[in-house]
């Protein structure tokens, strides 16, 4: 009987809701109902591209340490899921039109209106951020300081001159200048039979780290309509508007912000783990000793949430 209730609570719960007027993947590990005691919600804000699906090795070995008494959510970036065949990837277009819910900007008012329509005001939050994620966490913060934050986790954070690094070089002509260069593959691989994009994705990524399976299938489902086009997109406002670090609301929500800087990542170079580290001697910043990728969902899921569960169990595993 336990090996059965354990396997149930492995399995999440897939949501497709329109936010802020964009269609939105929400995947649940644990239960939507609040218990009284412990209204604390864990909610993972992604990367780009901001596939929920990367995380579930990610979610289900974090909710699994938690001892199943949190549960533990995702919400995707707005247009970065395949809706149902009952949705549009816009609930009303005509009402939308000027609205730029796909940019950074409004994915971060996206994110606020999760929260605002879909939890309930007194939860207390432990927000995930990774990559971008952790830029539009500080956002969020700033723009309503009133959130009931407990932690903020910022995994491999893009939050300053993305640019400028070594990976930004290489990608900002591509996602601001060629990126409708790139339309016609995509549309072309979207064409493909499912099974062959899957094949093809094992065979692209299996060559570079020891594949989760879990990704490949999200990965199928980027490649379909709309969504890399929407990814690519965003990735070209990153480029542009994530500039010089924040360091007011940093200062302000210090003690709330533990950051992991991967010891060799091309997105944010150690030196950048120096100086925050420098400029905020009493913070929490560390440097990965694993070996962990910036990608870390497609490798090292399992381990990264051993580790973050480890950060924070003495407040919130039992």
């Amino acid at each position: 009987m336990d090996r059965v209730e354990t396997e149930q609570r492995d399995e999440p719960q897939t949501d497709f809701i329109y936010c802020h007027r964009a269609v939105t993947e929400v995947l649940k590990f644990g239960s939507c109902q609040f218990n009284s005691g412990h209204k604390v919600l864990f909610l993972i804000i992604p990367g780009n591209p901001g596939v929920v699906g990367f995380y579930k090795t990610f979610m289900r070995t974090l909710h699994r340490k938690l001892g199943y008494h949190h549960p533990v959510w995702a919400v995707s970036h707005a247009g970065h899921c395949v809706p149902p065949d009952s949705m549009d990837m816009v609930e009303d277009a005509s009402s939308a039109a000027g609205y730029d819910v796909f940019g950074l900007d409004g994915q971060i008012e996206h994110k606020l209106a999760f929260l605002r329509r879909h939890v309930p005001r007194d939860t207390r939050l432990v927000l995930l951020g990774h990559s971008i994620g952790c830029y539009i966490i500080l956002d969020m913060m700033k723009r309503n300081p009133e959130l009931n934050i407990l932690k903020s986790i910022m995994l491999f954070p893009t939050i300053e001159r993305m640019a400028q690094t070594p990976q930004g070089k290489v990608m900002t002509p591509v996602l601001c200048g060629l990126r409708y260069l790139a339309y016609l593959p995509l549309f072309l691989l979207s064409l493909l039979p499912e099974a062959l994009k899957a094949g093809l994705i094992r065979l692209a990524l299996g060559g570079i780290c020891s594949l989760d399976h879990n990704v490949v299938q999200p990965t199928v489902g980027l490649l379909s309509g709309d969504c890399a086009a929407n990814a690519m997109y965003m990735g070209g406002q990153e480029m542009k508007k994530v500039l010089e670090r924040d360091d007011l609301t940093i200062k302000k929500n210090l003690e709330k912000l533990i950051f992991y800087y991967g010891a060799t990542d091309h997105w944010c170079p150690v030196q950048y783990y120096h100086d925050i580290k420098q400029d905020f001697p009493h913070g929490d910043f560390r440097l990965c000793e694993n070996g962990f990728r910036h990608a870390f969902v497609l490798d090292a899921g399992r381990e990264v949430a051993q580790m973050v569960s480890e950060w924070i169990s003495v407040d919130f595993r039992t």
